[in-house]
C-alpha cells in the first residue's frame, strides 16, 4: 500500500490533504516518494529556518538520542541549563527567565496563565485577524471565528481590538486586564503589520495599567524577520515572550521568556511533561549557534527584501499588494490564494496561504538568490495561467 493511500485509511480527517508525500529534506529543499525535487516555501509553517536536516542540528540529535532522551524538570540536565542560559542571553531586555513546552500554542497557554496568575486579573485583550493557536486558551485569543465558533463556549474574558488601532486599544486597556497579546506580523491573518507607534502603545498602556504585555514570535521569531525577535525592530520589550516552530531545527519545541514584572511563578503552578527534555533542548542549542555562525537573521532580511522586490515587479493584475517582513512574505490575491498554491505545487514550489487570498511564503532562511529566482518565476507562470481562465 503506498504512503497516502495507507495515512487517507488512518488519519484523524482534521488536515486537508497535498497529494505528496515528502520522505526527504536538505537546506531549502524536499523530495517526494518519486525522487522529484520541491524548493520549500513552506518550511513547515515556518519551522524550518536553519534548513532541512542541517547537518549540526542532526549530529547532535544522533548523539544526544544515544545519551539521554527524556529528563523531567524536577530533576536538572545539562543541556537544559544550557540552553535556557543560550536563549536568555539573547532574549530582548529583562526576559531572563524561560519556560520550556513543546509548541507555540503551549507557550501561549503558559503566558495566559502566568498573566492571570502575576495580576490578579482575569481580562485579556487580543487582536482582530490574530492567530494564537487552537488549544482552548490559545483559540480564545484567536480572532477567526471558523477556528473558533465550533469549540464556543471558549475561556471568558477575552475581548478582540482592531490590530493597529491605538485609540480602540486605550479604550480596552482596563485595570481589569491581565495581559494583551499580539503578533508583530499577523502571519495567519494575512501577513498584516501594524505601525512601531502601535506596539510603543501597547507596551506603554500595559505599564500605565497594571496588565502585561505578551508578545507572540511563535512565527516571527529566530529570525525570521530579519532580526533575531521581530519586537527588536520595533523599540519594545514584552513581559512575556512566546516561542516555538523553528526553536529545535524541526523538533517540537516551545518556550516563554519572562520579565521581571511577572510574578508568583511558584512550584507546581504550571508544569510540562515533556518541555525541556534534552533532546529537544540538544537540538536547540545547536540551532542558535548556527543561527550566529551563518549571520541567518541578517541573510533573512536580505533575501527577503530580494523575494519582495522580485515579487513586487510581477506585472501581472491579479496581484494587489506583496508585504512583510524578512522572510514572513504575503501576496494579496484578487483570486483565492489556494488556487496558486496547487499550481505552484504543480511546478516545484510549496507554499501557504494566510487567509482565503493571501499566498504566503515563508522558506527556510538558507534559501539561496537563484531558489529564489525560481520561486519568482513559477509564480509568474502560475498567475499568467490563471489569468487566461
Amino acid at each position: 500500500m503506498d504512503t497516502i493511500t495507507l495515512e487517507n485509511e488512518f488519519t484523524s480527517g482534521v488536515y486537508g490533504k497535498r497529494e505528496i508525500a515528502l520522505v526527504r529534506g536538505q537546506g531549502a529543499m524536499v523530495w517526494d516518494g518519486d525522487s522529484r525535487a520541491y524548493i520549500d516555501c513552506a518550511a513547515g509553517t515556518a519551522v524550518a529556518n536553519v534548513g532541512h536536516c542541517h547537518p549540526a542540528v542532526a549530529a547532535a540529535i544522533t548523539q544526544q538520542a544515544q545519551t539521554l532522551i527524556t529528563c523531567q524538570e524536577m530533576f536538572y540536565n545539562d543541556q537544559r541549563a544550557q540552553f535556557q542560559a543560550r536563549l536568555a542571553a539573547v532574549l530582548p531586555g529583562d526576559l531572563n527567565r524561560v519556560f520550556l513546552c513543546n509548541s507555540g500554542t503551549e507557550a501561549v497557554e503558559a503566558a495566559l496563565k502566568f498573566a492571570r496568575l502575576s495580576t490578579g486579573r482575569v481580562e485579556v485583550v487580543a487582536m482582530m485577524r490574530g492567530f494564537h493557536g487552537r488549544t482552548f486558551g490559545s483559540l480564545s485569543a484567536t480572532h477567526k471565528p471558523d477556528y473558533r465558533e465550533p469549540f464556543q463556549p471558549l475561556v471568558p474574558g477575552f475581548c478582540h481590538v482592531p490590530f493597529g488601532n491605538v485609540a480602540r486599544l486605550d479604550t480596552a486597556v482596563t485595570e481589569q486586564t491581565a495581559a494583551v497579546i499580539l503578533e508583530i506580523v499577523q502571519g495567519e491573518g494575512g501577513v498584516r503589520l501594524a505601525d512601531p507607534t502601535f506596539f510603543q502603545a501597547a507596551r506603554r498602556l500595559c505599564a500605565e495599567r497594571g496588565a502585561l504585555l505578551i508578545v507572540d514570535e511563535v512565527q516571527t521569531g529566530y529570525g525570521r524577520t530579519g532580526t533575531l525577535f521581530a519586537c527588536e525592530q520595533m523599540g519594545i520589550t514584552p513581559d512575556l515572550i512566546c516561542l516555538g516552530k523553528a526553536m529545535a531545527g524541526g523538533l517540537p519545541m516551545g518556550a516563554v521568556g519572562i520579565g521581571g514584572r511577572v510574578q508568583n511563578l511558584t512550584p507546581g503552578v504550571h508544569g510540562s511533561t515533556f518541555g525541556g527534555n534534552p533532546l529537544a533542548c540538544a537540538a536547540a542549542n545547536v540551532v542558535l549557534e548556527v543561527m550566529e555562525q551563518e549571520g541567518l537573521h541578517g541573510r533573512a532580511a536580505e533575501q527577503g527584501a530580494y523575494l519582495m522586490a522580485q515579487l513586487q515587479a510581477i506585472p501581472s493584475p491579479l496581484i494587489r499588494e506583496v508585504r512583510g517582513l524578512g522572510l514572513l512574505v504575503g501576496v494579496e490575491l484578487k483570486i483565492r490564494a489556494m488556487e496558486v498554491v496547487q499550481g505552484l505545487l504543480a511546478r516545484g514550489v510549496l507554499a501557504l496561504t494566510a487567509g482565503s487570498t493571501v499566498l504566503r511564503l515563508t522558506p527556510p532562511l538558507v534559501i539561496s538568490k537563484e531558489e529564489i529566482d525560481k520561486v519568482v518565476e513559477v509564480v509568474t507562470a502560475v498567475l499568467l495561467e490563471l489569468e487566461g481562465v
